[in-house]
């Protein structure tokens, strides 16, 4: 185990974070089709937005269109930015229509004959006027004008094939972006995926503390309990060696850790030292009765195999099923949970004891943790009074009021995001300051959904289709949380209004053929409205925020039309846009959570029942289960906490740490019946020997992470939250809830032969 120790090291010390926008796209998805086969021909969903804001007045002076200049120049030689897709004032792709005397031209908005240094106060209040000609208050100048726009799209490769690294990306936006061009004069804001990914990086980095925080706090509790240094440290080492193993596995399947996933590999630490403090009770409890350190050892692995077998596999199983959910990277995040929970076994299971048996105690420490056991025991004699058959009953009718409760307080949890701007990162970050400010003063800002209408090829003179188009618009412009809306048929309007002299009346689109295909070959120059052949065009949805909220209404308005209005020959296909990619992950989530719970209890029913080979365990460990992830969903229903890719795991997690402390409980409960006791008094000795653990593992626990309450990350935050509340939950449910059923099973449904307990058990 050493050497496999050394080796797995060697690989973990390589293991780097690593993001992907491609990776949070679901597979096989009706969106994420859409998306690739016209991410080249639409706005690209991986932009960056950054805007150059004066911190006094306005954009339009010699100093501060110098600085967009300059912003927009060390934009474009950025790696990984498609420079032709790069637009500001000062790029050439920003066009100006206008009627003249020789007919319609389509100029510039500043003239490449304009240089910086040239700018006159004439110059300014020209491209000034320009600018407001163009439709580009708004869009790259804020409406207030103190601020205007640089609009990049990214690449995930470059030339050479080369994945680009979103936190070195991060550290590159910084320096050579907002360093160099923010200063007492100017603002530099920045918002996109890869600002947002890496400044979740940039936080992801600091998880390191809080896990040393937590770790501290453990060990110390630990031995509070055990009053040996030697036992804290060992179940502490154990549990650290399967991370080592974790990190170093994940490294030779070829996968990085990804920002959103950097808590899953502590989440699985937490299941080790829960299972490491049942051994040490174990072993602790064994050697109190007088025994050696290794017949202690041996008596801990006979005694906690079974359960602790059970209760891994079962939280192995449960992030198994994540792979049901057809995203690359929750994929990666199950295959990452899965290999720690499997080493588990090896580490806290066999590892553990083996060690411990090396140990020495003296005779005194045997009286000490009698005396010790003896007095936390006499609090749980209280607990234990539950199994007695009346308090039972009173006990499952608070247990079922307290279910009713949590499944109708939950039934409006939202599937996404409940935040705007970023939601793993807090309020004022610098990320979600920079987006309200730009959704505040600009129509266009970092949540947008596009709408694509397929039509045949050579389809440019197909009025119809722009008719439909048309109407299509007019019906989502009333639609809640439709910020702005950019479309073919808008610029079709525009256009035909500008070759006629400006006349509004003629903001309309063409019916007469020629002219149609005239304007739609003056569009197919604008980037991302068309395929030159006019069998795609497209309708950009700019949205307020990309709340779950927001994005489902808007999505269920599209279908609505979809499904309502027609025109042959004419498709409307969803969706592109970052938040058609967030439509399509929140829809993954909704589709495979219930499957996924499902295929969880089915593990969990089918290992007890063959273990035990009774329906009274069945229900026993799972009922109390069920109560407690309804509380979770009515929990993260009334803190805001949406269930997104970061959140799942928790709740898979929750599950897993919930059943370990039924599996324990049910284990002792089920060998006293094995030996012939009454059920009241096999419950009430199995509370005894192991609630202490149970409580202590919960509360220990519980305390080391809600230290990540204080994180600057929000996901961490509400992971954190989250995951002390239902440590909290499932034990209180374990100690009271689960022996409660056991009672009234037995009453209920009377054995009529011996208890079977597993052969290993009778040792």
């Amino acid at each position: 185990m050493a050497a496999i120790t050394a080796v797995m090291g060697w690989f973990a010390l390589q293991l780097r974070m690593e993001a992907g926008f491609d990776k949070q796209m679901p597979l096989h998805h009706e969106y994420t089709a859409t998306f690739q086969q016209y991410r080249n021909d639409t706005l690209g969903a991986n932009r960056l937005n950054i805007v150059v804001k004066a911190r006094q007045g306005e954009i339009w002076t010699k100093a501060g269109l110098q600085r967009l200049y300059e912003v927009t120049q060390a934009v474009t030689f950025l790696p990984n930015v498609d420079r032709v897709g790069v637009q500001s004032l000062w790029t050439p792709n920003t066009f100006v229509n206008e009627i003249t005397e020789d007919g319609f031209r389509a100029d510039p908005l500043i003239a490449g004959t304009v240089s910086p240094a040239q700018l006159t106060p004439e110059t300014i209040a020209g491209i000034r006027a320009a600018a407001a000609q163009g439709g580009f208050v708004g869009t790259l100048v804020s409406r207030d004008q103190s601020s205007a726009m640089v609009v990049a799209e990214l690449s995930e490769t470059d030339k050479d094939g080369t994945h680009l690294d979103y936190v070195a990306y991060n550290r590159v936006l910084e320096e050579e972006i907002r360093a160099r061009f923010e200063d007492a004069g100017f603002e530099v804001q920045i918002i996109g995926f890869a600002k947002q990914i890496g400044d979740i990086a940039a936080g992801a980095s600091a998880v390191l503390e809080f896990c040393l925080v937590a770790l501290l706090l453990t060990a110390l509790a630990v031995y509070w309990y055990c009053r040996s240094v030697p036992f804290t440290i060992l179940p502490i080492v154990c549990s650290l060696t399967s991370l080592v193993w974790q990190f170093g596995a994940v490294r030779l399947f070829g996968f990085g850790l990804d920002p959103l996933a950097v808590l899953v590999p502590f989440l699985v630490f937490a299941i080790g030292v829960s299972h490491g403090v049942q051994q040490i009770n174990f072993i602790v409890r064994e050697i109190s009765h007088g025994k050696t350190c290794l017949e202690a050892a041996r008596a801990s692995f006979t005694g906690l195999l079974i359960p602790g077998t059970l209760a891994l596999v079962t939280a192995f199983v449960s992030f198994v099923t994540l792979l049901l959910i057809p995203i690359p990277m929750v994929r990666e995040l199950a295959i990452t949970a899965a290999l720690g929970v499997g080493f588990k076994i090896v580490t806290n299971l066999l590892m553990l004891p083996i060690a411990a048996s090396f140990f020495r105690v003296d005779s005194g420490y045997a009286r000490d943790a009698m005396r010790q056991r003896e007095q936390r025991a006499g609090w749980l004699r209280v607990v234990a009074r539950l199994a007695q058959p009346k308090a039972a009953a009173w006990t499952l009718a608070v247990v079922a009021a307290v279910f009713v409760g949590a499944v109708w307080q939950s039934r409006d949890r939202v599937i996404g995001t409940l935040q705007p701007g970023a939601p793993e990162l807090r309020a004022d970050a610098r990320f979600n300051r920079d987006a309200v400010a730009i959704a505040g003063n600009y129509d266009t800002g970092l949540d947008w959904l596009t709408v694509v209408f397929e039509a045949a090829p050579d389809s440019c003179d197909n009025v119809n289709m722009g008719l439909f188009q048309d109407r299509f618009v007019w019906a989502m412009q009333p639609v809640a949380g439709v910020l702005s809306i950019s479309s073919f048929a808008g610029q079709l309007r525009l256009y035909n209004e500008g070759y006629n002299e400006g006349n509004p009346k003629m903001g309309v689109v063409p019916i007469d053929p020629g002219n149609y295909a005239a304007l739609a070959t003056e569009i197919a120059r604008v980037r991302g409205m068309m395929r030159k052949d006019c069998s795609m065009t497209a309708v950009h949805l700019f949205l307020t925020d990309h709340k779950a909220t927001t994005i489902n209404g808007v999505i269920a308005a599209v279908k609505a039309f979809r499904d309502t209005q027609s025109e042959p020959g004419v498709k409307i296909r969803l969706a592109s846009g970052n938040a058609g990619v967030l439509a399509a992950i929140n829809e993954e989530v909704e589709h495979s959570e219930l499957p996924m719970m499902l295929y969880v209890y089915a593990a969990i029913v089918l290992l007890v029942f063959a273990v035990y080979r009774d329906f009274r365990a069945v229900l026993a460990c799972c009922l109390p289960l069920t109560v407690g992830t309804f509380i979770g969903y009515w929990f993260m229903k009334e803190l805001e906490i949406g269930l997104t890719v970061a959140t799942l795991p928790v709740m898979v997690l929750a599950v897993g740490i919930g059943v370990d402390y039924a599996f324990y409980i049910y284990n002792r409960l089920q060998l006293h019946l094995a030996h012939g006791q009454p059920v009241v008094k096999a419950v009430e000795h199995a509370i005894l020997e192991v609630g202490t653990a149970t409580i202590f593992t919960a509360i220990t626990l519980a305390i080391g992470v809600a230290t990540w309450a204080f994180s600057e990350l929000k996901f961490q935050a509400d992971m954190g939250k989250l995951l002390a509340f239902m440590f909290m939950v499932n034990m209180v449910m374990a100690m009271t809830a689960l022996p409660a059923f056991a009672v009234w099973l037995e009453r209920l449904f009377p054995r009529r032969s011996a208890v079977h307990a597993p052969g290993i058990l009778q040792h």
